[in-house]
């Protein structure tokens, strides 16, 4: 069979399952378990235990409920609230502060939860009343928080990093110092546009705030600095190599724990529910990376993604055409799926494609988790988008979309950036290993 129709079995199947409401981690089981079937029969169904062992047993995964359960326990414990309090105060001194603090608060929370919705909720509870308050227009700081959240599954350590690795079976380490420099340009870029919007609208922002004093600014440094010893700790251990991104994961667990009973605010109710949600996320991110191999297995079996490699390769696409389809695609991806599940879907097929036009796989894994950052910007999926319109009433989804537009076309900037000067990718962690 030609691969233009096994290629179109795909999408049609595919398409099916989704429109029949079949969640995207059983379309892509099923998708693959079809395809499997009508290549070679059941002679490969016995495979198909493999598959699930050697996708559940991998140590690199360990990291996924950790990270989270991490997130989850500086969330309940305070930690986050007393972080946002203090570095309000330390930027006093800049027009449209709160907003700035946004962002910086996102930034840093981020690289201790490994999350995009949980940093712009957590991040939000704490902002929003308070930027209200202070006369800030919705229009600013709504768009702050869901852009600065998106930071969350980009800034390291990166749940969405440590799934394309275990999937691609390149370096965590590797990839989470590759994401520090874009990291740090896309918080200078957002940073940037506040500083500019404010200047030329300055009704979206009041004057700058009272200078604190002395004890004031020494509280707000106590409270901003756990949270930064514990991001030194985390990325330190891995730089250094003292410590693999699973241990990283288990020693900021200790860590947020420890904070937790240092600050006496996580009770037994809220430790229960840390502990519940990060096991529905690891169940629900396994569920979806077991099915995900299993498509991957089945795209190997039928030559599939071996095909499509080739005739990208033939088409004569210059690689800068090449990358300009993959924003596309991505951008319109992100409006119907989720971040994990669209990455688990398409890298198996694109990744053979992106070695046959030769991109580095290192920084693919950069580029696809900025993409994915989109992805939670673009309606009707975005799940920033909901995750602010939930704890910002009466705030419309239109006034969150339009606020969060602007950082929409920021990640789409640093994405081409990262195409004109992949050594913002490549540089630290060759570094790290010279």
């Amino acid at each position: 069979m030609a691969w233009q129709w096994i290629a179109a079995m795909y999408g049609v199947v595919l398409a099916c399952l989704l429109v029949f409401g079949v969640g995207i981690g059983s379309a892509m089981g099923l998708l693959g378990i079809i395809a499997i079937s009508v290549a070679s029969g059941f002679s490969l169904w016995p495979t198909l235990g493999d598959i699930v062992w050697n996708s559940t047993e991998s140590f690199t995964l360990v990291a996924v409920p950790l990270f989270v359960l991490m997130g989850e326990v500086i969330l309940r414990s305070g930690v986050s609230r007393r972080f946002y309090a203090g570095l309000s105060t330390l930027m006093y001194g800049v027009r449209g502060g709160l907003a700035q603090s946004n962002l910086v608060g996102c930034a840093i929370f981020a690289a201790v939860s490994g999350s995009s919705t949980a940093t712009a909720m957590t991040i939000g509870t704490v902002a929003i009343p308070e930027m209200r308050k202070r006369g800030y227009a919705d229009s600013l700081s709504l768009g702050t928080l869901t852009g600065g959240g998106c930071l969350g599954i980009l800034i390291p350590p990166s749940i969405p990093l440590v799934i394309y690795a275990s999937v691609v079976q390149e370096s965590v380490i590797d990839l989470f110092m590759g994401a520090v420099i874009p990291g740090l340009l896309l918080v200078l870029l957002f940073m940037l546009w506040v500083g500019l919007i404010v200047r030329l609208r300055p009704s979206l922002a009041p004057a700058k705030g009272r200078r604190p004093t002395r004890a004031e600014a020494v509280r707000a440094m106590v409270d901003c600095l756990p949270v930064v010893l514990l991001l030194v700790v985390i990325l330190g251990g891995m730089y250094f190599g003292i410590v693999t991104p699973t241990e990283a994961a288990a020693l900021g667990c200790i860590g947020a724990m420890v904070l937790a009973l240092l600050y006496r605010e996580l009770s037994w109710t809220g430790m229960r529910s840390a502990v519940r949600n990060a096991v529905v996320t690891n169940a629900v991110v396994m569920f979806i990376i077991v099915n995900s191999q299993i498509l991957s297995f089945s795209l190997t079996t039928t030559g599939l993604g071996h095909e499509v490699a080739q005739a990208l390769v033939s088409t004569g696409l210059s690689p800068f055409l090449f990358f300009c389809v993959l924003v596309v695609v991505y951008m319109v991806l992100g409006m119907f799926i989720d971040g994990i599940s669209m990455m688990l879907l398409t890298v198996p097929l694109l990744y053979p494609a992106i070695q046959a036009m030769g991109f580095d796989g290192l920084w693919f894994g950069i580029v696809i988790v900025v993409l994915i950052e989109l992805g939670q910007l673009t309606p009707p999926m975005g799940l920033n988008l909901f995750a602010i319109q939930s704890i910002a009433a009466p705030a419309t989804m239109g006034t969150i979309a339009r606020s969060s537009l602007p950082y929409a076309v920021l990640i789409i900037v640093l994405a081409f950036v990262l195409y004109a000067f992949p050594a913002l990718v490549l540089w630290l962690p060759a570094s790290l290993k010279g």
